[in-house]
């Protein structure tokens, strides 16, 4: 195994002439303090990235504090915002809890009104008033009433 060494000053192929990734890399590493934006040819993930990180390297001290400021605001708007979505998302779910809870309770007092409608039927009938009575007093059908003890 060999090593080649390459002086990036040396390395003399313009933009036109690059032609695989290894030259692309040596491009921009030779040009990049006189690069303004990423050349057409550099347009993968790695070379934005590299191109960014160079461009914020280039960055006076208080230029450098700007922007990350500013990128610290920029992430603390995007975390307020998905917090909210959260939020909004979970008053959703209690929404549709409640809206559960309420009719829980709705066929629990109907049961408790149909109850209570029996006992008032079997008291009706123990003083002897006439199936018919009982049924117009409590609301229950004849059946219902025939069928208590």
């Amino acid at each position: 195994m060999g090593f080649i060494y390459l002086e990036i000053i040396n390395f003399v192929k313009s933009e036109a002439e690059v032609e695989d990734e290894l030259d692309k890399v040596f491009f921009m590493l030779k040009n990049m303090s006189t690069l303004k934006t990423l050349p057409r040819i550099m347009k993968s993930a790695v070379f934005q990235r590299f191109f960014q990180l160079a461009s914020y390297a280039k960055l006076t001290k208080e230029e450098r504090t700007m922007y990350d400021i500013s990128l610290k605001r920029k992430w603390d708007a995007e975390a307020v915002r998905m917090y909210q979505e959260g939020l909004e998302n979970q008053l959703e779910g209690l929404g549709k809890q409640l809206q559960e809870a309420k009719r829980a309770v709705v066929i629990a007092k109907a049961e408790g009104e149909h109850k209570k409608a029996i006992e008032t039927a079997l008291k009706l009938k123990k003083m002897a008033l006439s199936v018919e009575q009982i049924a117009e007093a409590t609301g229950l059908t004849i059946d219902e009433i025939e069928k208590q003890k």
